[in-house]
């Protein structure tokens, strides 16, 4: 187990590095940066040289593969870290230097058992994409398909295991200090973090995330996932089907093609809604280098090693947030935020409706070009602290997606209306689910499963177990001991080290669910 010390040392490593990047001047100068983290920031960047630019892309990518993936989240919330910020972090994506292909061959034979000939005909040595995580190769099987082989790179597991380890410690140290940093949850964003991450070390979780997909999204014209080689799949290597196609970001090879852009926009668009309020299981990780356009204009879609879910509650209540802010229905928006019990229930519905108000109304039917999105960020953040409104990590997935796709959507059409869009597919939905035949379905297939109980037994289990809200019951989080509720001498001298070091996952505390 790791000591504080060791912590401490990691997190004083990853703020210098930092800080020489000039990464740690936005965290400073936040007026929701904790006094006791912005003081020790300022000695944390002491006799460092900055750059008049700050490189965030650059210090994530020194840190190291756990803080590259969170820099890669980061990218997608410019509301949080600005326009500047997530384009320089979007350099992330794809731009780590490969690992070379003999140990990538070992790890293949080492996992498989068996030497690289037996599973392939030919793989080429130079790698198509080298992450984070994993590095992915061209190869053609001994029976003739072309694929791409997906291969953790050697020892990733046990370095996140270890990074993460720290991030969990600083956030449990973080959280404690209270105030903006207690509301933000820093400890469940770190856990959700884990999990996702977790869940990308497991490639075979990968290829059942990417199966399932595909199932769901059968019905759905023109949106692919591409096919799984499970006997050339393992914990650390991933074979699926080759995808031939044009990046959707490459926009002059797509108008020279001959797609009709605005019509990605709406179909990508339509198909992120299908996943998330039609199934409750989405592709969480829709960057540009993530979505292909084939040559009949279907849309590709590969590396499934983040996916979200929502439960059906959950997606009626998305759904009628969505719906309630295209038709400017901001008391029933409203209402959900308190039956979901995101706002406690001591302030006020209509006072929350109005507020909505005053974000939704200037945004409603104006194309995305026209709507300042710096105000209407600002104006959402303001609601969030005046209405007391804890994080909610659970949908911090949705969130990000929603912010994925609506960005790539105005690349591709600039005049993108997006509540045009949305609106007939949850107008339609909702009808579907939330109508009278629906509801009545839903109160009889209730009733029946409650005759099913014993009503002793349901009225005992009732009055221990209250219903809740929207949030799910927060995950078990690892019991950290806090250094200052250690008795020995020179304990606050891990304070202050820990401090100094934990504003450098500032910005990881600060990716929840904002409502």
């Amino acid at each position: 187990m790791t000591g504080p010390a060791s912590h401490v040392w990691r997190l004083l490593c990853w703020g210098r590095t930092l800080a020489r990047h000039g990464a740690l001047r936005g965290i400073e100068r936040d007026g929701n940066t904790p006094v006791q983290v912005r003081r020790l920031l300022r000695l944390a960047r002491l006799g460092t040289f900055q750059p008049q630019e700050p490189d965030y892309a650059g210090a994530f990518q020194a840190i190291g593969p756990a803080a590259i993936k969170l820099g890669q989240t980061l990218a997608t919330r410019p509301d949080l870290v600005g326009e500047g910020a997530a384009r320089n972090l979007l350099s992330l994506q794809d731009s780590l230097p490969p690992v070379p292909f003999e140990a990538i061959r070992a790890e293949i034979e080492r996992s498989f058992a068996q030497p690289i000939d037996n599973l392939f005909a030919s793989i080429d040595p130079v790698p198509v994409g080298a992450a984070s995580i994993a590095q992915v190769h061209r190869a053609v099987t001994n029976d003739g398909r072309t694929v791409a082989v997906k291969v953790l790179r050697p020892g990733i597991r046990e370095r996140f295991a270890r990074d993460i380890a720290t991030y969990e410690w600083a956030a449990a140290h973080l959280e404690a200090l209270g105030g903006e940093a207690g509301r933000l949850r820093p400890r469940l964003t770190i856990a959700n973090f884990k999990r996702w991450t977790n869940s990308e070390l497991d490639l075979r979780r990968e290829a059942a995330s990417a199966s399932e997909l595909a199932e769901a999204m059968k019905g759905y014209p023109l949106y692919r996932v591409p096919d799984i080689d499970w006997d050339r799949t393992n914990g650390r290597v991933l074979t699926i089907a080759w995808v031939d196609g044009i990046k959707i970001s490459d926009l002059a090879a797509l108008r020279a093609a001959g797609h009709d852009l605005p019509g990605l926009a709406s179909r990508l668009v339509l198909a992120f809604l299908t996943q998330a309020i039609d199934g409750g299981f989405f592709h969480a990780d829709m960057h540009q280098g993530n979505l292909f356009v084939q040559a009949d204009g279907t849309i590709a879609a590969i590396d499934f090693g983040i996916m979200g879910r929502i439960d059906r509650r959950a997606r009626q209540w998305l759904a009628e947030i969505l719906y309630g802010l295209t038709t400017g229905n901001y008391r029933r928006v409203a209402e959900i935020h308190f039956e979901a019990q995101y706002v406690p229930s001591y302030h006020s519905i209509d006072e929350f409706a109005t507020a909505l108000r005053a974000v939704g109304e200037p945004m409603r039917g104006k194309p995305v070009s026209e709507l300042s999105v710096g105000q209407m960020l600002d104006g959402l953040f303001a609601i969030t602290r005046d209405f007391d409104m804890q994080t909610q990590p659970h949908l911090l997935l949705l969130q990000k997606t929603m912010v994925m796709v609506e960005g790539i959507a105005t690349q591709l059409d600039p005049q993108i209306n997006m509540w045009d869009v949305s609106a007939p597919y949850v107008r339609a939905w909702i009808r579907d689910e939330l109508g009278p035949e629906a509801a009545l379905a839903d109160k009889l297939r209730e009733t029946a499963q409650t005759l099913l109980r014993l009503p002793a037994l349901v009225q005992r289990l009732e009055d221990k177990f209250p219903a809740r809200g929207g949030a799910p019951e927060a995950p078990p989080l690892p019991e950290i001991p806090l250094v200052w509720d250690r008795r020995r001498s020179g304990a606050w001298g891990y304070v202050l080290a820990a401090l100094a070091g934990g504003g450098a996952i500032w910005a990881a505390a600060t990716l929840g669910w904002v409502g």
